[in-house]
């Protein structure tokens, strides 16, 4: 049981610092002001990721809010 932890500590850290790695490159392209927003296009992805992958329940209101975070950075993006 502890290898199996160790083995997702390992790999949650290899995430982190992936995650890191794109979002220094992605600064070094897009202003701040642009790239900020786009992180919340990651509850969108997870509430997504859990409906469909894990049978997880939206309930219509979380679409809804879902909803204004996806134009919310539309609206950034294009400004």
């Amino acid at each position: 049981m502890r290898r199996r932890s160790f083995c997702s500590f390992i790999a949650g850290i290899v995430c982190y610092v992936v995650s890191l790695i794109v979002w220094i490159l992605g600064l070094s392209r897009v202003p701040v002001s642009v790239a900020y927003p786009l992180l919340s296009l990651g509850y969108v992805i997870n509430a997504i990721a859990a409906h469909y992958l894990l049978g997880e329940t939206v309930t219509a209101g979380r679409w809804v809010g879902i909803a204004f975070i996806i134009l919310g950075v539309w609206l950034v993006a294009r400004s």
